[in-house]
């Protein structure tokens, strides 16, 4: 990339771009180094064990490049390696639920709080645990969206198909009165539109990219890590790199980020150490 280090975003598929686009609007002279696991998403149906091995696949590969941060955008895979990743590398490392819960319990009225994830992320209650660290007297309602991920990855965010799966999956959630839902997986903020359409208007949509990135800033310029401003400098370059097909990442990344992106193919397990 250059000898400018980069900010690592890792993830498993194609949901990070959503926090990568943050980065890029609030440090538009950082350079990005992106890893999408799209030939192993979605994780949130799969094991913690299979979860662990394939972030720190991810994680393994990204380390071979002089980093000054390392944003972990899966929300599963924050669940289920962030705090063993921040003991163990030798750079600030952040996850997607902590910043997400602050803005959910910033944003909300009435403290009743939904979260929509994928399976592990449900099923771990990480974002309960962090929303009642933020605040108190709150009722959380979480609910797994397994069908989500996949339309997302097969570039259907805006079918009918997608349309239909989500009406249905948030039919429960309709009526229960919550005002706030977290978008608790790096790929719902690509169905948003849909979602928000689905629960009304008085429901506020959280997407953690805004803290996340927020959270990134404070914590390089902590360490005295910042670029120079994107005046003073040429724009970064920036990699992306996806262990499934390029072509279909590719669509997806200059479609959400509106522009043109360098896009390389790496088998992720062959790089993992144990």
């Amino acid at each position: 990339m250059s000898r400018e280090r980069a900010i690592a975003v890792i993830d498993s598929g194609v949901g990070g771009l959503t926090v990568a686009k943050e980065v890029m609007r609030q440090l538009p002279g950082e350079r990005i180094l992106y890893v999408g696991d799209n030939a192993r998403c979605p994780y949130g149906s799969k094991s913690p064990e299979d979860i662990r091995a394939y972030s720190f696949q991810m994680i393994d590969f990204v380390m071979n490049t002089p980093l000054k941060a390392l944003v972990i955008a899966c929300n599963t895979a924050t669940a289920v390696v962030l705090e063993e990743a921040k003991a163990n590398l030798p750079l600030p490392v952040i996850g997607v639920i902590d910043p997400g819960a602050r803005a959910a319990v910033q944003a909300t009225k009435s403290g009743h709080i939904g979260v929509i994830g994928t399976e592990t992320t449900i099923r771990t209650k990480a974002y309960e645990r962090a929303l009642l660290r933020v605040g108190q007297d709150l009722t959380v309602t979480g609910m797994a969206c397994p069908a989500f991920v996949p339309l997302v990855e097969n570039h259907m965010a805006d079918s009918d198909e997608a349309r239909r799966a989500v009406r249905e999956t948030l039919a429960p959630l309709v009526g229960q009165e919550l005002d706030t839902l977290i978008l608790g997986c790096t790929h719902y903020p690509l169905l948003a539109p849909i979602i928000q359409e689905v629960m009304g208007d008085q429901v506020t949509l959280i997407n953690s990219a805004e803290e996340t990135a927020r959270e990134l800033s404070q914590q390089i310029a902590a360490i005295g890590e910042n670029a120079q401003t994107a005046s003073s400098i040429s724009a970064p370059s920036h990699l992306f790199v996806t262990s499934g097909e390029t072509d279909r990442f590719r669509s997806i990344a200059e479609e959400w980020l509106g522009c043109h992106v360098h896009v390389m193919h790496h088998t992720l397990e062959k790089s993992f150490q144990s």
